[in-house]
């Protein structure tokens, strides 16, 4: 039995993390320190014949960290085929998934398990989502790998760092109780998984939410949406709401980036018809995604599946292997916002420039135009929603999950 190929020595650093405003890159803090052990030097029991080639540190120390996974099933002998992501990989004895970090071991899948790479506490507009209790605090955790590889991807130290030789993202122990008291300790109303492509780690999220929840916590993925059916409904008992990045109309955009524009519709759809709150981003980077034809033709699928979905316009900023290109503009995501009001989007928001698109950061009244909630960036001004779900003024009810 082969381990899975060796993907070069990345080196180690264990960090835990904390809020840093305007930034989604998480920062080493000490107060997190105490709550988890490092893996440094830590002898472990290594998975049947997995170590049999040379391999780094890093490599078998990230190994270690797995458990069986539930989403996949067996092909024949000792083939299997991974069903956490639309790739759907069909993975042979001894080797690796797209992602790197789901792997087949004697014909049995092994899975991420019992560690972060990233864990930081902000408010829950950063995710973004605007429609889910304004201003709560979310307890934001990521482990390690991606099933993209976007050129843009401002966390690539986490999501490439088993693709990618300079990312050299770390990671350190901690268990799924460790993880809900400190979302209780700091007062977070919402765990989310995030930072890397949840999707890919979902069988450690549901063991956190399961916990989350019997706390009366909130749940909620930040994700690329490359889902399955098989994985959405795993996930559906234990998840509230769901941010997904409808990067591109434009499907020759998704293979650059790994994945395919019509497994990304196929989840938005799904997960509307789940009942799963659902809330769409759109960087609009130059160039790339931003013609007036593409940004009607996304403001027009969102439509058609359903007008009350909050649809999120932000601002790029050159970033990891995409640097020959300007920052988005103001009126470029002004542009947008003006493409979901005629194809009758109720909720748009420009992102990532506060100040700069008027009143594009607030919810307002689809019927009356009152402002149910005012925000400058991630500061909420003023909420009139929170409680009551409906506009004050003409008692129209404004979906969300506002309690």
């Amino acid at each position: 039995m082969k381990r899975p190929a060796s993907l070069g020595f990345l080196g180690l650093v264990f960090l835990v993390f904390v809020p840093f405003q305007n930034s989604q890159r998480p920062l080493f803090c000490p107060c997190f320190a105490p709550l988890f052990c490092p893996l440094v030097g830590m002898p472990g029991q290594r998975w049947g014949r997995i170590t049999e080639m040379i391999s780094s540190p890093y490599e078998i120390a990230l190994d270690e960290r797995t458990s069986r996974g539930e989403l996949w099933s067996r092909i024949d002998g000792q083939r299997l085929v991974c069903y956490a992501c639309g790739h759907r990989c069909k993975i042979s004895a001894g080797r690796r998934g797209i992602c790197k970090v789901r792997f087949n071991v004697d014909g049995e899948l092994k899975v991420p398990y019992g560690y972060v790479a990233a864990l930081q506490c902000d408010p829950i507009e950063k995710k973004p989502f605007f429609h889910v209790t304004p201003g709560a605090t979310a307890l934001t955790f990521g482990m390690l790998g991606c099933d993209y590889h976007c050129g843009y991807c401002q966390n690539w130290n986490t999501s490439q760092a088993l693709r990618d030789a300079e990312a050299q993202g770390g990671f350190s122990l901690v268990t799924s109780d460790q993880l809900v008291a400190t979302a209780l300790r700091y007062r977070a109303g919402v765990v989310t998984s995030s930072y890397n492509e949840p999707l890919i780690t979902a069988e450690w999220a549901v063991e956190i939410f399961r916990k989350a929840k019997e706390h009366g916590l909130r749940t909620a993925f930040v994700s690329n949406g490359n889902a399955t059916e098989e994985v959405l409904a795993y996930l559906r008992p234990w998840l509230d709401c769901y941010k997904v990045d409808l990067k591109s109309m434009r499907d020759k955009n998704y293979r650059q980036l790994g994945g395919r524009l019509s497994v990304v519709l196929d989840t938005i759809r799904r997960l509307h018809q789940l009942g799963i709150w659902v809330e769409l981003v759109t960087l609009v980077v130059p160039g790339f995604n931003d013609s007036d034809e593409e940004l009607k033709e996304a403001a027009s699928f969102i439509a058609s599946v359903s007008c009350d979905i909050p649809w999120h316009v932000t601002a790029f900023h050159p970033d990891y292997k995409m640097t020959d290109r300007s920052w988005t503009e103001a009126g470029q995501l002004l542009k947008a916002v003006e493409a979901g009001k005629e194809a009758g989007l109720n909720y748009i928001y420009a992102g990532n420039l506060p100040g700069a698109v008027g009143q594009q950061e607030n919810t307002v009244c689809p019927h009356c135009a009152t402002v149910l909630v005012s925000r400058r960036g991630y500061q909420i001004r003023e909420d009139r929603l929170t409680g009551r779900g409906a506009c004050p003024k003409c008692s129209m009810r404004i979906p969300g999950i506002w309690n």
